[in-house]
């Protein structure tokens, strides 16, 4: 079972009609498809079969196949559904404070992680489970069909180890990211070596990944490159924050290690998008600059670099970087018009970077990301004849409905 299957109503006569309908469903009355496939494809007055989990048949609204069931959209648009690759769900606590003192000229830096620590700390299970399950539903309930999440609010063996087992049960792609800060009153090294060692074997069972804040304030490029290293020794991908508060060695020390994604990357010179379009240039996957709009407004960083980046040959991904300190929203669709209305990207290259830039940086695309047969039934329906009502009408609640994995999930 996925683990966004937990989050189903847990009664029944709650669910949408077609939640549980076995066999074949036919998904018609789509005014607007937008399958981000291989040939950018854009069908009009179009239908999609689903069976089972799989999408089985693309095609026009008069030539379908039969199905078991039907359900109708009534001229609405569907897209992929969105594929949010950055988030930090597992946490407690409010720092609202810190958001208003930054509104009024405070400065941001990583020493906030340490409030959110102290908070998540004494949270108990059940309370902390509770917590990421709402904020799953709130981005199921905006068209995400597939989130990654890490840990990094624990910052000790136990709690990292916990945090972790918490995630995995509520999030397709779970994070190592021990390396978010140094917890207030440690020694560096010797918090290093525990990253390195105990931590890094206590979350191994429940994650796919590892990250490290390298950053001024958090992790140099030394103490980056040696926990990322000893995690790629036991069988994790590698993904980097950088190159968010300033010119930093992020950028480089991901496409140097083979990163899935750098993400942040607000602040670029030539060499860093030069590595980044190089790592696209050769046959196999590259390196995603996955771009966190929402967090950059929050921060009042400069946008990243997203126009500059596709030009160049790099693939970008959209994120929602939900977290409590920085970027408190799991709404992609708001990532997504801010990319077009404040970033330079046209809507189509928005919705790409939230769906098919997100599979990449988590190297799922072969599974989701795009709408195409065998793939997985990851549909969200919009309350709007046209994609380009994500951006015309920005804020607007525009999500219809959303299928993941074949079947009602919103």
């Amino acid at each position: 079972m996925s683990p966004l299957d937990h989050h189903e109503p847990a009664d029944p006569a709650d669910r949408p009609a077609d939640a549980a309908r076995p066999g074949s469903t036919l998904i018609t009355g789509i005014s607007e498809l937008t399958t981000q496939d291989a040939e950018h494809r854009v069908l009009h007055d179009a239908a999609v079969v689903v069976e089972e989990d799989r999408i089985a048949w693309i095609g026009p609204a008069d030539e379908v196949p039969a199905a078991d069931a039907v359900h109708d959209l009534g001229g609405r648009a569907v897209l992929p559904g969105w594929v949010d690759s950055h988030t930090h769900l597992v946490f407690a606590g409010d720092r609202g404070a810190e958001f208003e003192a930054r509104m009024a000229g405070d400065s941001y830096s990583a020493g906030g992680i340490g409030v959110t620590m102290e908070a998540t700390r004494c949270a108990d299970d059940a309370t902390l489970e509770a917590l990421v399950a709402s904020r799953v539903q709130d981005a199921v309930d905006g068209g995400t069909t597939f989130l990654e999440t890490k840990t990094g609010y624990g910052l000790s063996v136990e709690e990292e180890a916990r945090h972790a087992r918490i995630a995995a049960e509520a999030a397709d792609a779970v994070t190592f990211l021990g390396a978010h800060l140094v917890p207030p009153g440690a020694d560096a090294a010797e918090y290093l070596d525990q990253v390195r060692g105990p931590m890094l074997e206590a979350v191994r069972p429940h994650v796919q990944w590892a990250d490290v804040f390298c950053e001024r304030g958090a992790f140099d490029a030394g103490a980056s490159r040696a926990v990322l290293q000893d995690c790629a020794a036991a069988g994790l991908g590698l993904r980097i924050h950088g190159n968010q508060l300033g010119p930093g060695p992020g950028v480089q020390l991901a496409v140097e290690l083979d990163a899935a994604s750098v993400d942040h990357v607000n602040h670029l010179d030539d060499a860093d998008v030069e590595a980044l379009a190089a790592s696209w240039s050769s046959e196999g996957a590259g390196t995603v600059a996955t771009c966190l709009p929402a967090c950059d407004l929050s921060t009042r960083q400069p946008l990243a670099p997203a126009r500059r980046l596709l030009d160049a040959g790099v693939e970008v991904a959209l994120a929602s970087n939900c977290n409590p300190g920085t970027s408190y929203t799991t709404s992609m669709a708001f990532c997504v018009s801010t990319a077009v209305l404040q970033m330079g990207l046209s809507l189509h290259e928005a919705v790409r970077a939230a769906t098919v830039g997100g599979a990449r940086a988590l190297r799922v695309d072969d599974e989701v990301g795009s709408l195409e047969v065998g793939k997985r039934a990851d549909l969200h329906a919009l309350e709007a004849p046209a994609a380009i009502h994500l951006a015309y009408r920005p804020g607007m609640p525009l999500t219809h409905a959303v299928w993941r994995a074949g079947r009602r999930a919103a």
